[in-house]
C-alpha cells in the first residue's frame, strides 16, 4: 500500500527516477536480484531504479496480492474480505459443523490416524514391491517411478450382437422422439415454469414446445431450423417459451429428474448394484470471439469454451457447467461433487492430472470424498514421510522419498481448514475464488501452508495404493474411459453450427450446454430401457458373459438419427423455370 500511495504521488511527474528522498518499497514488490534485472546506473554511477519498470513491478504485485486475497476490497465479491467466506456463526455451532463434516473435534485425533494410515501405507508398498512387477523405483533423474502399462481386457463377445439387436428393433429412432418418450414417462416438463403471475398457454401444447425448444438449443440447430420442420408451430411461439420458461435452475431440476430416473430403473443383475464412483472431465466447444467466456485453450489448439462433466460409471451424467478455458479445473470438479442435486452419494471421484491438486486432495479429504487421478507424469512424484528421522524404514522407496510431513501446522491450523472446508459445502463462498487464494505461491498464508501438508500426505497414501494395486490403476483408467466417450457424444449431438456456441451470452451459451446435457441423459434413459428390454428375454440373457456386462453402456448411438426425416419422392419436382422443366434439363 505503502507503493501504491508512491505511484499516486508521482503520477503526474515525468522525472526517469524518483527523489532520493522516496520511500521506495523493495521486499514483496521487486524480485530479489532487481539490480541486475532493474538497476541502472545514472550520470553519477549510482545503480537507480527506472520508475516504469518500479511501477510494473508494483502493479504485478498488487494482481497477485489480490488474486490471493493478501490485499482486498471492502465491500467486494470475488475480491472481498476472505473473512466473509467463512461461516459467520462458526463459534456457535462449531460441533454441528465438525458433524456434518464427520471430522472430530480435537486436531490430535485428526492428525494421528492420517500419520498412521500412512506408516502402514509406505511399509506396504515397501515390503511388496520387490514382488510387484509393475512398479519399479529408478535412481535416474534423482528419482523415478516406471509404472508398466496396463494390458489388455478381454473383449467383451456378445456385446456387438446386443448392438445389432437394438439396431434391428429400433431403427433410426428419433432423437426427438427419445427426448419425448423420457418426458412422457418422467414429465421432467413440469420443472419449467414462467415467473410471469399469469399464464394461459395449455398445458400440452407448451409441452409440445419446450420439447421443441430444448432440441433447438441441445442438437444447437436453433429454434428457426426446428420450426422449420414442423408446419404448425411459428417461431415467435419458441422464442416466447424458451424467454419466458427455460432458466438455469429450471434445466437443472429436469436433469436431475431424469438421472435419479435412470439411477432407479436399472436392473441390478444387468448393471450391478449402485456405484458411488463417478468420473469428472472437461471438453472444449467452439464459441465466438466477442464474449469474455471465448478463450484460446493450448492445449487443445483452438478458441472456445469448456463443459466440464461428472459421469457416473455407467454413463449416467449428474453434473455439468459451462467454465472458461483457463479456469481452475479442481474447482469445477469440487463444485460438481458438491452441487449435483442428485439421488447418487459420490465418495470417489476420477480425475486426470489437470483436476487434482495437493490442496484438492486436502478438501477432498476434508469434505468425505477420495479423490483418485490418473497422473500424466507418474515418474517425478514423491512420497512424503509420517514423522522425521524414519526414511531408513523403507529402503526400496529411498530414490522418491521426501521430507516428513509438518503435523504441527496441520494440527494448529484445523479449525481454520474446517472453517473453509464448511464454506466449500454451504456454498458461502465460489469455489474457484476459495482455490485462487490459496494456490498462489508467493503469499504465505498458513491455512495453505496446513492444507498443503495435509494434501501432501493424503495423495502419498493414495499414490501407495495406487502403485501397489493394478485392480485399483484399472478401476481409474475405466472410469476416465467412461467420461471420454460422453464426451465422444457430445460432437454427435451438439451437431448444428459446426459445434461451435453461436450466441455471446453467458446465459445462453449455459442455456445450450444444459439442454444438450439433458438431450444425452435422455437418450441414456431411453438406450437403458432398450437394453433392459432385450436382456429380459432369457435367450439373451443367458449370452452374456461377464466380460459382456462389465463393458455394456447405454451411450449408443448408431441406431439414433438426431436430424429428423428425410424424405425422398422422384415423381416430385422443384417448382423452377417451367421451359427448363419441360426440356428435361431441371
Amino acid at each position: 500500500m505503502t507503493a501504491l500511495t508512491l505511484l499516486h504521488r508521482y503520477r503526474d511527474s515525468t522525472r526517469r527516477y524518483y527523489d532520493a528522498d522516496a520511500d521506495l518499497v523493495m521486499e514483496g514488490v521487486l524480485p530479489d536480484d532487481w539490480p541486475e534485472r532493474l538497476g541502472e546506473p545514472d550520470d553519477t554511477g549510482e545503480i537507480r531504479i527506472n520508475r516504469v519498470n518500479y511501477e510494473i513491478c508494483v502493479l504485478q504485485a498488487l494482481r497477485e496480492k489480490l488474486r490471493s486475497r493478501a490485499i482486498w476490497v471492502e465491500g467486494g465479491r470475488r475480491y472481498g474480505n476472505p473473512e466473509q467466506d467463512l461461516p459467520q456463526d462458526f463459534d456457535a455451532h462449531r460441533q454441528v459443523y465438525y458433524q456434518e463434516l464427520k471430522q472430530p473435534l480435537e486436531a490430535e485425533t485428526f492428525v494421528e490416524p492420517l500419520k498412521q494410515t500412512l506408516q502402514t501405507s509406505l511399509s506396504t508398498l515397501d515390503s511388496g514391491l520387490p514382488k510387484n512387477p509393475g512398479v519399479r523405483i529408478l535412481e535416474r533423474k534423482n528419482g523415478w517411478i516406471s509404472v508398466s502399462p496396463l494390458a489388455a481386457q478381454p473383449e467383451p463377445p456378445n456385446l456387438q450382437k446386443l448392438k445389432q439387436e437394438i439396431n434391428h428393433r429400433w431403427p433410426l429412432t428419433g432423437l426427438l422422439d427419445m427426448l419425448k418418450e423420457t418426458d412422457l414417462r418422467i414429465n421432467f416438463t413440469e420443472s419449467f415454469e414462467t415467473a410471469a403471475t399469469r399464464e394461459t398457454l395449455d398445458r400440452n401444447l407448451l409441452q409440445r414446445r419446450l420439447l421443441l425448444c430444448l432440441y433447438g438449443l441441445g442438437t444447437n440447430t436453433g429454434l428457426q431450423r426446428v420450426c422449420a420442420g414442423v408446419g404448425d408451430e411459428a417461431y415467435s411461439n419458441l422464442l416466447y417459451v424458451k424467454r419466458h420458461y427455460l432458466h438455469q435452475e429450471h434445466l437443472r431440476n429436469a436433469i436431475a429428474k431424469v438421472v435419479n430416473a435412470v439411477l432407479n430403473v436399472r436392473m441390478a443383475p444387468i448393471w450391478g448394484e449402485g456405484t458411488s464412483a463417478c468420473a469428472s472431465d472437461s471438453k472444449q466447444f467452439g464459441a465466438w470471439d466477442q464474449n469474455l467466456m471465448t478463450e484460446w485453450h493450448q492445449r487443445y489448439g483452438g478458441r472456445g469454451v469448456m463443459i466440464y462433466w461428472h459421469v457416473e460409471k455407467k454413463s449416467v451424467c449428474i453434473y455439468s457447467q459451462l467454465k472458461t478455458c483457463s479456469s481452475s479445473e479442481v474447482a469445477a470438479m469440487l463444485e460438481g461433487l458438491l452441487r449435483h442435486n442428485s439421488e447418487m452419494t459420490v465418495e470417489r471421484n476420477y480425475v486426470d492430472t489437470h483436476g487434482q491438486s495437493e490442496i484438492a486432495f486436502a478438501f477432498c479429504h476434508l469434505l468425505g470424498f477420495e479423490l483418485m487421478p490418473r497422473l500424466k507424469r507418474i515418474g517425478v512424484q514423491r512420497l512424503y514421510l509420517p514423522e522425521p528421522g524414519t526414511k531408513a524404514a523403507y529402503p526400496n522407496l529411498q530414490p522418491v522419498l521426501n521430507r516428513a510431513i509438518n503435523g504441527e501446522l496441520i494440527r494448529q491450523q484445523y479449525d481454520q481448514m474446517i472453517k473453509y472446508a464448511t464454506a466449500l459445502r454451504l456454498g458461502t463462498a465460489e469455489t474457484e475464488v476459495i482455490l485462487k487464494q490459496f494456490n498462489r505461491s508467493e503469499t504465505k498464508h498458513p491455512t495453505h501452508q496446513a492444507l498443503s501438508e495435509l494434501g501432501r500426505a493424503v495423495k502419498t497414501i493414495f499414490l501407495c495404493r495406487y502403485l501397489q494395486s493394478v485392480a485399483l490403476r484399472q478401476e481409474i483408467q475405466e472410469g476416465l474411459n467412461v467420461v471420454e466417450r460422453w464426451n465422444g457424444a457430445n460432437d454427435f449431438i451438439f451437431y448444428g453450427r459446426s459445434s461451435e456456441f453461436a450466441s455471446n451470452r453467458h446465459d445462453q451459451q449455459e442455456l445450450s450446454a444444459l439442454a444438450l446435457h439433458l438431450l444425452q441423459i435422455s437418450m441414456v434413459y431411453i438406450n437403458t430401457l432398450m437394453i433392459q428390454r432385450v436382456l429380459s428375454e432369457p435367450e439373451w440373457m443367458t449370452q452374456m458373459q461377464p466380460e459382456d456386462l462389465r463393458a455394456l453402456t447405454p451411450l449408443l448411438w448408431q441406431h439414433v438419427t438426431p436430424y429428423g426425416a428425410f424424405r425422398l419422392d422422384l415423381g416430385e419436382r422443384l417448382d423452377l423455370d417451367p421451359h427448363d422443366v419441360q426440356g428435361g434439363s431441371a
